[in-house]
């Protein structure tokens, strides 16, 4: 299925329990259908004018065009980091079963 309905979400974390816990909360609201949380991530990059080299944990999370700007936000929010990583790619292709369960998953709750 060729659909610019669905979202990756690139994220780091500097460990895989606050990892965990993000995803927890981002899936019980329904904002992500699910979160792969990869360890052993060595990260580098330039902060505060100086290298880092640090152990961190990859958030992989699915999600749709509708529920992306409250996914984001309350990534931001839950985030420890005082500017987290967050980059959204448009799905180009996907198996169209999958993308479904993604679609019904994050269904915003009826009230």
């Amino acid at each position: 299925m060729i659909n610019s309905e669905f979202y990756v979400i690139l994220s780091t974390c500097r460990d895989a329990e606050t990892a965990a816990r993000i995803a927890r909360a981002l899936i019980e609201d329904s904002l992500v259908a699910c979160v792969n949380i990869v360890p052993g991530l060595r990260s580098m990059y330039r902060w505060n004018d100086s290298i880092q080299d640090e152990q961190e944990v990859l958030m992989i999370l699915k999600t749709t065009v509708d529920r992306l700007p409250d996914a984001r936000q309350r990534l931001v929010a839950l985030h420890p980091y005082e500017v987290p990583e967050v980059v959204a790619l448009p799905v180009a292709d996907g198996h169209d079963a999958y993308l479904s369960w993604v679609h019904s998953a994050t269904r915003a709750p009826t009230t």
